[in-house]
């Protein structure tokens, strides 16, 4: 009888645990951004894991590797495994349009985060870091270091990407306005460490006297300071856009890079999720649409609180 009693007993524990493991599954949330290789894009997709776990949904994360044709496989995946939402950190702001819409007549809402797409109405948030502003204050820091003078170097980042003209114009909108600072070379690195690399050193050939070089973001920016070193130019002042720890580590240990621009990669991602909850519970969305978050200037002075993209409190 005891034995009996026990089994039943048991047996309704495990129903009980596996209908709150259900309760729990608040269905599947599909996280898609650029290479994990970068640490930018990795700390976007652990953030929104993270929350996404904390909040009971279950996760598909992958990367399209900035390629159209990845990402659209991607989509097309959440698509057939019946996503909640798409939470995407976007291959192409021309080229991703349609594979948003596609989502949206699947009824599967789509949450942007870090790049916009040339389109509104179709996705239900595009959260982004104030590029425009970011970009001024590393230009402001970068004309003070280099005291207002001096041939300075730009690395673009990818020109499918509307980040990498608004941070530029944001620079320019600065530096034009020092008469002794002369741009010498501008080129695209595509957001890449090997290829700013490769840049520099083929640009150092031809301006051997440069004082600084500018960067669309942190990893072209060790790229750079890579290049540089190598050279034996260790004067030569780097300052970068993104926030990275990496890039907090040279300027702790006094490297090239001199400062960086932290874009809040984490919390955006964290704050998307909170709205796909919203959205899903709601039926609406819980903010317009286009979002800005201002960006931090990062420098000697608080990058031993940088960590993941976040400042310590």
């Amino acid at each position: 009888m005891k034995a009996s009693v026990l089994k039943v007993s048991l047996l309704a524990s495990i129903m009980m645990i596996s209908a709150a493991s259900l309760a729990a599954d608040k269905g599947l949330l599909a996280i898609i951004t650029p290479s994990h290789d970068n640490p930018f894009f990795k700390a976007e997709a652990d953030g929104a894991q993270a929350k996404a776990k904390a909040l009971g949904y279950t996760t598909l994360v992958a990367s399209h590797d900035d390629d159209v044709n990845k990402q659209n496989q991607l989509i097309e995946t959440a698509i057939a495994r019946k996503a909640k939402a798409i939470i995407l950190d976007n291959a192409g702001a021309d080229a991703t349009v349609g594979p948003v819409q596609k989502a949206k007549d699947a009824g599967i809402p789509t949450f942007l985060i870090d790049r916009e797409i040339n389109k509104t109405g179709i996705a239900v948030a595009q959260i982004v870091s104030n590029n425009y502003q970011g970009a001024q204050l590393g230009a402001e820091k970068f004309a003070k270091l280099l005291n207002g003078k001096g041939d300075y170097v730009e690395l673009l980042g990818k020109e499918s990407d509307t980040n990498a003209g608004v941070r530029s114009q944001g620079y320019h909108d600065v530096l034009d306005d020092y008469p002794d600072l002369k741009m010498v070379a501008q080129q695209s690195a595509n957001w890449s460490q090997t290829e700013a690399f490769s840049r520099m050193e083929t640009i150092l050939q031809k301006n051997p006297n440069i004082v600084g070089v500018i960067s669309g973001n942190d990893t072209m920016a060790l790229g750079a300071e890579a290049a540089l070193k190598a050279a034996g130019k260790t004067n030569v002042i780097v300052v970068g856009f993104d926030g990275s720890d990496y890039t907090r580590d040279s300027i702790l240990n006094k490297g090239n890079i001199k400062a960086t621009v932290l874009q809040p990669g984490w919390d955006q991602a964290q704050m998307a999720v909170e709205q796909v909850d919203y959205y899903l519970k709601n039926g609406k969305a819980q903010k317009e649409e286009k979002q800005l978050m201002d960006c931090v200037l990062i420098d000697d002075s608080n990058a031993a609180k940088l960590k993941t993209f976040k400042l310590a409190q």
